[in-house]
């Protein structure tokens, strides 16, 4: 798999493995070699830290850009669903349908224009979390009161003024339950990128399946559990930070 900073790893890891088994006669088999092949291994963390670090960065990186690309669409998209409830349905139809391509389609309908790229995994990535955020981003700008957007009128607030600094923040909870949930969702779809050499902890899991590398296929599948509950640890502690008077009403 040319073009990936890890798309070597294949040929590494075999090598590597191979030469565990003949070495196992003379130091004793390590946990990852031909002869145990164990599920967990620490030696295999340890010998491939370098690959895995890698690979763990390349993952959170895909996931952090898919995401924020994904807000970015989806929050034009929600607003003029709001503003005009005759493309309500059409929509979120869109959305909802370019869910359902098979990433096996979109990833190789996608390579003709943006190459086996980096990009052509965020953009399908960005394309798959619409359908969570746009329907985030509308139920949470709908379940803000009209008596609070009638007295932000009242006070003199314009339409661009009344969305940022009063309807947005009381949206908020609802919108970043949204995006926990795409956020989750895009960490394990990340690892489809490996159709295209760029799926971060995905290339490893796809190499230690086609290997049967269960070291490998086990360290590389636990990282991305990791990374989701990480990543929505982080959003949870954000939302808090940023509706601090949520938190008062809570108590």
């Amino acid at each position: 798999m040319p073009g990936s900073p890890i798309g070597n790893l294949h040929a590494v890891t075999l090598l590597a493995v191979g030469g565990a088994s003949a070495l196992s006669s003379a130091d004793g088999p390590t946990c990852y070699s031909r002869l145990t092949n164990d599920w967990i291994c620490a030696q295999y963390v340890k010998d491939f830290r370098p690959e895995l670090q890698q690979a763990t960065i390349e993952h959170l990186q895909i996931t952090a850009l898919a995401v924020l690309l994904g807000v970015l669409i989806a929050f034009p998209m929600a607003l003029v669903a709001r503003r005009y409830a005759r493309l309500e349905s059409s929509i979120l139809g869109i959305a909802t349908g370019i869910y359902t391509i098979p990433s096996l389609a979109l990833l190789p309908l996608m390579v003709p224009f943006t190459g086996l790229s980096k990009t052509t995994v965020v953009i399908a990535l960005a394309l798959y979390a619409l359908t969570i955020l746009v329907r985030a981003i509308l139920e949470g700008l709908r379940g803000v009161p009209d008596e609070v957007v009638e007295a932000a009128r009242g006070l003199g607030y314009g339409p661009t003024r009344l969305l940022f600094r009063v309807e947005l923040p009381l949206a908020l909870p609802v919108i970043m339950a949204g995006l926990r949930v795409a956020t989750v969702s895009t960490v394990a779809l990340t690892t489809i990128g490996s159709l295209v050499a760029y799926g971060g902890l995905g290339n490893l899991i796809k190499d230690g399946v086609n290997s049967n590398f269960r070291a490998e296929l086990f360290t590389a599948s636990l990282l991305c559990v990791v990374i989701a509950v990480l990543l929505d640890v982080v959003i949870v502690l954000t939302q808090r930070a940023m509706t601090p008077w949520a938190r008062g009403v809570r108590a």
